[in-house]
C-alpha cells in the first residue's frame, strides 16, 4: 500500500536550507518504488515566507507551522509539533537533514511517533516493497545496508551532499498554515539565540567547497588566508582536531572522527597530515587536494592532487590565481 512522505525543511536564519531539494530527491525514490505524495513541512520564524521558494520543487502540500513558540527551535517544541503531524495524517517516511538539528529531532521524533530510526544515511532505494537504506560505519570503512520490518513510520537522516537535489517540477503546491499543538509546558528547554559563525560562511557539513587548516597553520590568525580562499568559492572553513585542540580554529569547524563528517565536491586540506581520524570525516569528497610541506604525508594517498610545498607560499599564488579566472 503507498504511502505518503514527509520532508522536514530546517530552517536556520530564517531561511530554508538547501538539503531540502536533496531530501525533496529522495521522497521521489520512495514515491516511484511505492506511490504516494510528497509534503514537506516548515516550522519556525519566516516558514511561509520560505515555502513560497520550494513550491515549485513538485511537492504536493508545503505545511507551514509559524507560532511564536516555535520561533527558535527547542527539541520537545519541534517533536510535539512533528509527531501530531506525523500521526494525525498517517506519514509512511519522514525525511530529515543529517545537521545538528535533523540528529537530535529525527530520533526524538520517531519515539513520539512510535516509528523506526535510520541515521546519517548517503544512499536508498526501493526493493521488493522495502525501503533500503545505505550508511558508512566504522569510520567509513565500510557501509551497511539496513531496512524496516513491521508497519512503522521510518525516519531517515541523510547526509548532504550525497544525492543529486530535485529540479524544478510544476507550481501547483498548496501552502497551508497548521497549528502546533505545543504549549509551553511542552518545553523544558529552548534556544534563546543563535549566533552564527565569524564570517556568515556555510556550515562545513553542508558547504560545496571546504578549505581545512591543520596544525601547521602555527597561529589562529593565519586561518585568514583560507578564509580569503574559502570567500572566493563561497565555501567553508574547516580545521583537523589538532588544529582545534590547539586554538587555532573553534570546534564548529572541525572535520574528523570526533567533529563533522563533510561530502563536498571539493576539499583542499592545508598542512594536513592525515590521520586516519581526520580521513574519516572527509574521505568522501568529490576532490581532495592536499598542500603539504611532507612528500610522505599520508593525505596525500586519498588526494586526487597534492602540492608538495610551504602552504604559506602556495595558498595566497592559488588565491590570487583563482581572483584572476573569476574576474
Amino acid at each position: 500500500m503507498a504511502k505518503d512522505v514527509l520532508v522536514f525543511g530546517e530552517l536556520r536564519g530564517g531561511k530554508v536550507k538547501k538539503v531540502i531539494k536533496e531530501l525533496i530527491a529522495a521522497g521521489k525514490i520512495i514515491t516511484d518504488g511505492n506511490g504516494g505524495s510528497i509534503d514537506a513541512v516548515l516550522i519556525g520564524s519566516g516558514a511561509e515566507k520560505e515555502a513560497e521558494k520550494i513550491k515549485s520543487l513538485g511537492l504536493r502540500k508545503i505545511a507551514v507551522i509559524d507560532e511564536e513558540i516555535l520561533a527558535n527551535y527547542s527539541t520537545e517544541g519541534y517533536a510535539g509539533a512533528l509527531a501530531g503531524m506525523i500521526k494525525e495524517e498517517g506519514f509512511g517516511y519522514i525525511l530529515l537533514g543529517a545537521t545538528a538539528m535533523g540528529r537530535d529531532l529525527g530520533p526524538r521524533t520517531a519515539a513520539k511517533a512510535d516509528g523506526v530510526m535510520f541515521s546519517d544515511c548517503v544512499e536508498l532505494r526501493f526493493e521488493e516493497g522495502k525501503l533500503i537504506a545505505r550508511r558508512p560505519v566504522y569510520s567509513g570503512k565500510l557501509s551497511i545496508e539496513i531496512a524496516a520490518e513491521g508497519d512503522y513510520p521510518v525516519f531517515v537522516t541523510i547526509r548532504p551532499n550525497n544525492i543529486s537535489p530535485a529540479e524544478t517540477g510544476g507550481d501547483s503546491t498548496e501552502i497551508v498554515s497548521r497549528p502546533s499543538g505545543v504549549t509551553q509546558e511542552m518545553i523544558r528547554a529552548i534556544a534563546k539565540e543563535i549566533v552564527p559563525l565569524a564570517g556568515g560562511r556555510p556550515d562545513v557539513s553542508e558547504a560545496d567547497v571546504i578549505i581545512s587548516g591543520g596544525r601547521a597553520m602555527k597561529d589562529a590568525a593565519n586561518f585568514k588566508i583560507l578564509e580569503d580562499l574559502a570567500d572566493l568559492f563561497g565555501g567553508a572553513v574547516g580545521a583537523s582536531r589538532a588544529a582545534v585542540d590547539a586554538r587555532f580554529a573553534e570546534q564548529p569547524l572541525q572535520v574528523g572522527q570526533t567533529g563533522k563528517v563533510v561530502n563536498p565536491k571539493l576539499y583542499i586540506a592545508c598542512g594536513i597530515s592525515g590521520a586516519i581520524q581526520h580521513l574519516a570525516g572527509m574521505r568522501t569528497s568529490k576532490v581532495i587536494v592536499a598542500i603539504n610541506k611532507d612528500p610522505n604525508a599520508p593525505i596525500f594517498e586519498k588526494a586526487h592532487y597534492g602540492i608538495v610545498g610551504d602552504l604559506f607560499e602556495i595558498v595566497p599564488i592559488l588565491t590570487e590565481e583563482i581572483k584572476k579566472l573569476l574576474n
